[in-house]
């Protein structure tokens, strides 16, 4: 038998336990910590950038230029609009050049193609361009935070009615914000640009985030549900003793997880520069560890949290005490 698979049936039966319930309030700092950080940052940072989607503008692609340098494009966009005009110029696959900016007149963005075309010395046809007006963007930006609203509702009552208790319903969709919070956070804290990608792999982390926790409250449930009068744990020792059973489960499947979109992020990144591949990839890595983290550090303490207070959980607290008490004077 390996040293890990023994690690995990001492995990699984009580014989090794670490004490994730009793140190919850260690937990929740970190938590609140890293959560403040990313808001403070981003909010010191002026706030997220949105991509052209969302705020609508003219956009360039160069393809295949002689040499693909950004200071190039930048250089002929000021030209024409003036400088100031602060364009984003990124990297596309290795072989072409993105440039985005603010909303143009007809005549300035068929200059500027022009331009850039003879900056990189390509045949003009190999530079096109594009316009998205903002209000588009508008109307997805709301539509998104409203079918988000839509979700968090409906999941909140699907949990709640699975689980029997609104209390589980509750420590879950706080572990899925503060993966949320997190996820955008690092977009916020590194000025990542939020395009339409990002967002389906925010989203995609609700999904995920929740199947984990969901797989923990299974066990919690199926651990308090065998507490009987004779049982000599608390409900926090239930709690603790089931996210120690799934703690292999929950690493090995964040691993099968994040080892193939760590590697979509490295080839979205690195081989093919910024681009839709990335953006969503990198959404899922952030999310995929945020979850994991919150799954066992903030949901299941945050469950005891709001149920040791209970009348059969403090029943349940005295019995152990009794069984304690009475194996310490039967050793005297």
């Amino acid at each position: 038998m390996s040293m890990l698979t023994r690690f995990g049936n001492g995990l699984y039966t009580g014989e090794k336990s670490f004490d994730f319930v009793g140190r919850r309030m260690l937990w929740y700092l970190i938590g609140a910590g890293v959560v403040l950080l990313a808001i403070l940052i981003t909010t010191l940072r002026g706030g997220f950038v949105f991509g052209i989607e969302f705020r609508g503008g003219s956009e360039f692609r160069v393809s295949e230029p002689v040499q693909v340098v950004e200071s190039v494009a930048i250089d002929t966009v000021n030209e024409v609009v003036g400088v100031g005009s602060n364009p984003r110029v990124s990297i596309v696959g290795g072989d072409s050049v993105r440039v985005q900016t603010e909303q143009l007149t007809t005549e300035d963005t068929e200059l500027i193609r022009v331009e850039l075309a003879e900056a990189y010395n390509v045949p003009v046809s190999e530079v096109t361009s594009s316009f998205i007006g903002a209000t588009w963007g508008q109307d997805i930006t709301t539509q998104a935070l409203r079918a988000l609203v839509v979700f968090l509702v409906l999941v909140s009552a699907v949990m709640a009615l699975y689980f029997r208790t609104w209390k589980m319903s509750l420590a879950a969709m706080t572990a899925l914000i503060h993966d949320l919070v997190i996820t955008a956070g690092v977009y916020g804290v590194l000025g990542f640009e939020i395009t339409p990608a990002a967002v389906i792999g925010f989203l995609t982390i609700l999904g995920y985030s929740l199947y984990d926790t969901v797989v923990v409250f299974d066990k919690v449930r199926e651990n308090t549900a065998e507490d009987g009068e004779e049982s000599t744990r608390t409900f926090a020792d239930s709690v603790n003793l089931a996210v120690n059973q799934t703690l292999v489960r929950s690493i090995n499947t964040s691993v099968v997880a994040v080892l193939p979109v760590g590697a979509i992020l490295f080839i979205g990144s690195v081989l093919l520069g910024a681009g839709t591949l990335r953006d969503i990839a990198l959404a899922l890595f952030i999310g995929i560890l945020a979850g994991t983290y919150s799954t066992i550090f903030i949901a299941a303490p945050m469950y005891v949290h709001l149920r040791e207070n209970e009348p059969e959980a403090r029943k349940q607290g005295r019995r152990k005490e009794v069984v304690q008490k009475t194996s310490s004077g039967a050793v005297r």
